[in-house]
C-alpha cells in the first residue's frame, strides 16, 4: 500500500471523537455546527432533486453557480472573476486543495506550509512529490515574518499554501501581511494556494480580504472556498474555486480526475444562496460571534487562559500559563475526567511542535456550551493539581 498513507496515523479528531462517545461526552472538538443551516437554502436543494436535472451536471460546474461565485466575490471582495474561463466547482474544499497541489506541484518543488496546518496538506504536497518547507507560528499572534519567509522560500519553491482565516488558531491576517506573503511569491514566481473557506466567518468588524486583490497575485492565485462553511451545511461538499485562466486549466484536469462533479441539487442551493441580502450573512456572523463571547467568558470565569479569536467556529486556550506543557494529556483528561472533549493543537505541527494550546469549538447551541462549561467548573484546579 501507499506508504504516505499507510503510515498515516489515526487522526486526533477520530481519536478525541471516538473518546466522547465512549464517556459520552460533550464533543468540542470537531469543528461543526449544531444549527441545521438556513432553511430556504436547504429547501432549494431539496426541491431541486425532486423537479431538478440529477444526471451528471458540468466538470465545471452548473452555469448559474459559477456566475453566482463571481457575482458574489465581486460584491463582498471586489475580485473581478469571469464565470466561463475563471470559476470552477469542487466537491469539498479539500478535494479543491487536492486538486490544486496536484495541478500545480511536480516532484522536488518545494512548498511552504504555515504550522498549525490543516491535516490534509501535508499528505497531499507528499503524495504530489513536493518537499514541504515549514514555517512554526507562535502562539498568541500566530504571526509571521520577514524573516520566516526569507527562511523558506528557495527558488525551488513552486507553492504556498496559505490558510486564512487560520484554523486551528482563529486569526485573520491584515493586508500588511498578506502583501508581505505575496512580494515573496512574486519574487520567488510561486503559485499561493489560498484556503479562504473561513471568509465569512470572522468577527469584530472585520473585512476578509482575498489573496486574490493583490494586484501582483491575479495571475498567481488559487482561491478556495467553501458552501459548507458560508452556509453551515459542512455535510455538503461544495466547493469554490477561482483562479486565472492559465491555472484554472490545469487544475480542472486535476479535478476531472478526481470528482469530475458535484450534485446538481447543492450547485442550485448554493447559487441561490450566494445570492442573498447581506442580512444573511451580517447575521450569520453576529450569531457565531455571539456563541464565541458566551463560551469565552465561561472559560475565563472558569480560569481557562483564553486566546482571542478572530474568526472561524474555534477558541483556543493557553494552558502554558496554567503552568502545563502537554496538550495531548490535558484533552485526554479533559474527555476521561470531564467529559469534554477538545483538540490539541500540536497535532496541527509536522514538526516545531507548540504543545501548549488547546481547541475548542463554539459553533453551538447555548445548551451545549453551557453544558460543556458547567462540567469543565473545576477542571483546571484538577488538572493544575495533578499536573495533567
Amino acid at each position: 500500500m501507499n506508504k504516505i498513507f499507510s503510515a498515516l496515523p489515526t487522526t486526533i479528531f477520530e481519536v478525541m471523537s471516538s473518546l466522547a462517545r465512549e464517556k459520552q461526552a460533550i464533543n468540542l472538538g470537531q469543528g461543526f455546527p449544531d444549527d441545521p443551516g438556513p432553511q430556504d437554502v436547504r429547501r432549494i436543494a431539496a426541491e431541486a432533486v425532486l423537479d431538478g436535472y440529477n444526471q451528471y451536471p458540468s466538470m465545471m460546474g452548473i452555469p448559474e453557480l459559477r456566475q453566482a461565485i463571481a457575482d458574489h466575490y465581486r460584491r463582498f471582495q471586489g475580485v473581478d472573476l469571469n464565470p466561463l474561463t475563471e470559476v470552477m466547482v469542487t466537491s469539498g474544499a479539500t478535494e479543491a486543495l487536492a486538486g490544486a497541489i496536484f495541478g500545480a506541484i511536480e516532484p522536488g518543488d518545494e512548498v511552504v506550509l504555515f504550522q498549525p496546518t490543516y491535516d490534509a496538506y501535508l499528505p497531499l504536497v507528499l503524495r504530489a512529490g513536493g518537499v514541504p518547507r515549514l514555517v512554526a507560528l507562535q502562539p498568541p499572534q500566530w504571526t509571521f515574518t520577514q524573516a520566516d519567509l526569507a527562511a523558506v522560500f528557495s527558488p525551488r519553491t513552486r507553492a504556498v499554501i496559505f490558510n486564512n482565516p487560520l484554523n486551528p488558531s482563529g486569526v485573520v491576517y491584515e493586508r500588511e501581511q498578506i502583501e508581505l506573503l505575496a512580494s515573496f511569491c512574486a519574487r520567488f514566481d510561486a503559485i499561493a494556494i489560498c484556503d479562504e473557506v473561513w471568509e465569512h466567518v470572522i468577527f469584530d468588524g472585520r473585512r476578509h480580504i482575498s489573496m486574490l486583490e493583490i494586484p501582483s497575485m491575479r495571475e498567481r492565485t488559487i482561491k478556495i472556498g467553501s458552501a459548507g462553511k458560508i452556509f453551515s451545511l459542512t455535510g455538503w461538499k461544495v466547493g469554490l474555486v477561482a483562479a486565472a485562466p492559465a491555472l484554472m486549466k490545469v487544475i480542472a484536469k486535476s479535478h476531472q480526475f478526481l470528482t469530475f462533479t458535484t450534485p446538481p441539487n447543492l450547485q442550485v442551493a448554493v447559487a441561490y444562496g450566494l445570492g442573498k441580502d447581506e442580512d444573511y450573512f451580517t447575521t450569520m456572523r453576529a450569531s457565531f460571534q455571539r456563541s464565541r463571547d458566551r463560551f469565552c467568558a465561561g472559560l475565563a470565569a472558569r480560569g481557562f487562559p483564553v486566546i482571542p479569536s478572530q474568526g472561524t467556529y474555534f477558541v483556543n486556550v493557553d494552558i502554558g500559563a496554567l503552568g502545563l506543557d502537554d496538550d495531548v494529556a490535558f484533552c485526554t483528561q479533559l474527555v476521561e475526567r470531564f467529559g469534554v472533549a477538545a483538540i490539541p493543537v500540536s497535532a496541527f505541527y509536522a514538526q516545531d511542535h507548540v504543545r501548549t494550546v488547546v481547541r475548542f469549538c463554539f459553533a453551538k447551541t447555548d445548551a451545549t456550551l453551557d453544558a460543556g462549561l458547567e462540567r469543565l467548573e473545576h477542571a483546571v484546579a484538577e488538572l493544575r493539581k495533578g499536573g495533567a
